[in-house]
């Protein structure tokens, strides 16, 4: 007979051969430590298989009946019990509900539900540098299909990723796609380079759309007379007094004037496309000079038949205006006008309460 502890059988061998023993005896005594899953309750639902418990890593599958579906895509859902608690609790809702939007470069207040009544709405709000065509910032739920969601693109004002610059890397700032207008982008020159020109401009900032890039990064050892007369000149930023007489724009005029730039604003009813600020190179010449474009739209209410005779109005871009209707209906009546980029949209003749809840 073998004996633990003596020299044929050692003391560790022993624990082991002892705990193989057990595992066969007693399978269940590694899951014991798991809880089990009591049986859901499920209204306007079945679920298979019927149990009062299951068992940790047990899956349950369960469907909906008519007029209802389960409360994540599929009409049939799979749950796993995992210590306690399923994975996803089964749930059967009304077949009008919505799921949640899938809307690029967007977001908005999600319902901690997992999904929406039919007839609720949310406010969407574009990622910074990403704009929406339509001024429409609300969805509504209508059976089980979200209406007038928008779709948020690139603004035309803001910047890709930065280019890459040669010896440098981009410091304090993490990867992203895109970069709203006048953000800022620091870098820093690897070992052996340093800033040509001004050493404090080591900075990269979205100017409507385009990267304006201040100093390259220039080798710490280089020298020659072949070497400098290949590098372009370094142009800097400098005082406005040495470029001369200001740029003068259409539809627009300077309203700010600084040592280091101009700052530029359009007259009423035109939107100013470019930068809003020109600054002076030590070449002589200005930065980017802005244009300003009527964007603004004219509405004659005379020739609208369901609108009271007011003229012309004029709406600049992204505004809306409330234009008064005939007196037709018992109460005071509107028509929704907005601008979008020159191009009008008028709605029909509705009340306040209309109005007010996206139904006009």
């Amino acid at each position: 007979m073998l004996v633990c502890g003596s020299d044929l059988i050692p003391d560790k061998m022993c624990v082991r051969h002892l705990g193989f023993v057990l595992l066969l005896w007693f399978p269940g005594a590694l899951s014991a430590q798991h809880k089990s899953c009591p049986a859901p309750i499920l209204d306007g639902g079945y679920f298979i298989p019927e149990q009062k418990t299951y068992a940790h890593t047990n899956q349950l599958i369960y469907a909906c009946d008519n007029g209802h579906k389960p409360a994540v895509e599929g009409w049939w859902v799979t749950t796993t019990c995992q210590n306690g608690k399923w994975s996803h609790k089964p749930q059967c809702i009304d077949e009008n509900s919505c799921f949640p939007p899938n809307i690029p470069n967007a977001k908005y207040r999600e319902n901690p539900n997992g999904w929406y009544k039919n007839g609720d709405t949310i406010r969407i709000t574009c990622d910074k540098g990403y704009t929406s065509k339509s001024h429409n910032a609300i969805a509504r739920c209508i059976n089980a299909t979200w209406s007038s969601v928008p779709i948020c693109e690139k603004s035309i004002w803001a910047c890709s990723a930065p280019p890459k610059i040669p010896h440098a890397v981009i410091i304090n700032q993490s990867y992203q796609e895109v970069f709203t207008t006048d953000s800022e982008v620091q870098y820093e020159c690897e070992d052996g380079y340093s800033a040509a020109g001004d050493p404090s401009e080591k900075s990269m900032w979205c100017i409507v759309g385009n990267w304006n890039i201040g100093s390259t990064c220039k080798s710490s050892t280089s020298s020659g007379t072949e070497e400098r007369e290949t590098e372009p000149p370094i142009i800097t930023k400098t005082s406005v007094d040495n470029c001369g007489k200001h740029p003068n724009i259409q539809n627009g005029d300077v309203v700010e004037t600084n040592p280091m730039f101009l700052k530029y604003q359009c007259n009423l009813h035109y939107t100013r496309v470019g930068p809003e600020k020109v600054m002076c190179y030590s070449n002589g010449k200005w930065s980017q000079v802005p244009t300003c474009k009527g964007l603004y739209c004219t509405v004659n209410t005379d020739s609208n038949q369901d609108l009271k005779p007011a003229g012309v109005k004029y709406i600049n871009h992204g505004e809306t205006e409330y234009l008064d209707c005939v007196d037709r209906w018992r109460m005071d009546n509107y028509a929704v006008a907005k601008c979008n980029f020159g191009k009008p949209s008028l709605s029909r003749c509705c009340n306040w309460a209309q109005i007010k809840t996206n139904l006009c």
